[in-house]
């Protein structure tokens, strides 16, 4: 399907007439997939994830219907079903939208991944900061509750589950799985060392599934309309890389930094970033170029401009050095801003959601914003250079030295801004320069 033929799926919903509503959902045929995939083995649901190729939303693109066939299959006792709406990622806020405009099409896919996996309880895990989307969300399961959607029974069949909403810890480590699984039992958000694994042990010890708020959209319309047509979206498997699952089905793109409309758009996996910011985004604003992209979420790195025409699927921001395609949350950086500034920026903030709980993630991202602050101020030494170039090809779970990923989400932003941009970090330290921005704050 080409992007002219596209016609938005997870957005389709979107600015109707109380589009929150289980009543206008059910409308739009609403709740039809939840009562098709009750009268179907759970284990056939999962074949027909399986056979879609979705991938998760959030980051990692694991296969979605093969992690649910990670929990084991002769399990006494309860499975839990684990929902990341703890939406942190800089640049990202495609799950806010989902939840805000249309929560029932989120609700109904985790009632159906709730069925395939054998969840009789859902955690609902939300960011703290997002007031609105507790409201509509609370309200939405009010509705299902009442409309035997949810509880004993649902729908008449044997099925039963219940929905927990549950407010974040107002951190970014909230987002890592177990962070989130240690945090919803009420415990710091420090992740845990792997294996075991969630889907063996999780969420109170049992066995968890965690899927991502754009994860469980999908999950309707594969079951309402077939694994072959979400197939029919986005970029097929390489068939000379083995590795490659593919990148199938609608993607949301989160567009922001130097634009003209930043904003969020729904398109088959694949377009290039160059198109996304021309088509789609009204274009570089001020008349400017893009120096910079961030192709999704500021842990993947940074593409220049000779880069833009990468397509943004789950293979394309890789093949250009960059860690992955991430949450999909495009920013765009103008060729008048300094990259020096954007580096210090991004290891600033995580230096500051670090957890603290692995020494070269805890260092690593203080040394480099202290290195960062000592070049913006003027005292910089071409040396600091490989020094941060050091520092990221030694910290994550990739070197083997940490829990968890956000280590390494803090080095590939060092990694590709010093390699692709590494004359301009080398002018700003030879000259002696100090950063405008650091200027203005102090002079106030």
């Amino acid at each position: 399907m080409s992007n002219t033929e596209f016609k938005p799926v997870l957005l389709g919903r979107i600015g109707r007439p109380n589009s929150q509503s289980l009543e206008s959902y059910r409308a739009d045929g609403g709740y039809q997939a939840l009562a098709k995939a009750l009268s179907m083995p759970n284990t056939d649901v999962i074949e027909v994830v399986k056979a879609s190729g979705l991938r998760g939303r959030g980051g990692a693109g694991f296969p979605t219907g093969l992690k649910w066939t990670f929990l084991p299959k002769d399990v006494n006792g309860p499975i839990y079903l684990c929902i990341n709406g703890d939406e942190s990622e800089p640049g990202t806020f495609n799950n806010r939208v989902l939840i805000e405009e249309d929560p029932h099409q989120v609700l109904e896919g985790i009632v159906i991944s709730s069925f395939a996996t054998r969840a009789t309880t859902a955690y609902f895990y939300l960011r703290y900061e997002y007031g609105r989307c507790y409201r509509v969300l609370k309200q939405a399961i009010d509705e299902m509750y009442a409309n035997n959607l949810l509880g004993k029974n649902i729908l008449g069949s044997n099925y039963s589950l219940d929905i927990h909403l549950h407010r974040g810890a107002c951190a970014y480590i909230c987002g890592e799985e177990t962070g989130l699984i240690e945090s919803l039992e009420g415990k710091r958000a420090w992740p845990r060392i792997k294996p075991p694994f969630p889907a063996i042990e999780g969420a109170f010890r049992r066995p968890t599934v965690v899927n991502n708020v754009e994860t469980m959209a999908c999950i309707p319309h594969i079951l309402q309309h077939g694994p072959e047509w979400f197939m029919s979206m986005g970029i097929p498997k390489d068939p000379n890389n083995p590795r490659d699952a593919g990148s199938y089905g609608p993607k949301l793109y989160c567009i922001s930094g130097h634009v003209n409309k930043p904003g969020l758009v729904e398109l088959p996996m694949g377009i290039s970033a160059r198109d996304l910011i021309d088509q789609h985004a009204g274009g570089v604003w001020k008349g400017r170029k893009a120096k910079a992209v961030v192709p999704g979420g500021i842990s993947m790195g940074f593409m220049t401009e000779k880069e833009l025409d990468t397509p943004l699927d789950f293979s394309g921001p890789g093949r250009v050095g960059c860690l992955g395609l991430g949450t999909a949350a495009v920013i765009v950086i103008d060729d008048q801003t300094s990259m020096v500034d954007v580096l210090y920026n991004a290891c600033r903030f995580f230096a500051h959601e670090s957890c603290g709980q692995c020494t070269p993630c805890r260092e690593g991202t203080a040394w480099s914003t202290k290195i960062l602050e000592r070049i913006r101020a003027g005292h910089g030494k071409l040396s600091d250079i490989d020094l941060l170039l050091e520092i990221s090809s030694s910290i994550g779970t990739i070197p083997g030295s940490t829990i968890c990923g956000l280590a390494d989400g803090a080095a590939w932003p060092i990694k590709t801004a010093i390699h692709k941009f590494r004359p301009e970090f080398e002018e700003y330290i030879t000259s002696g320069r100090k950063s405008e921005s650091r200027l203005m704050a102090s002079a106030h």
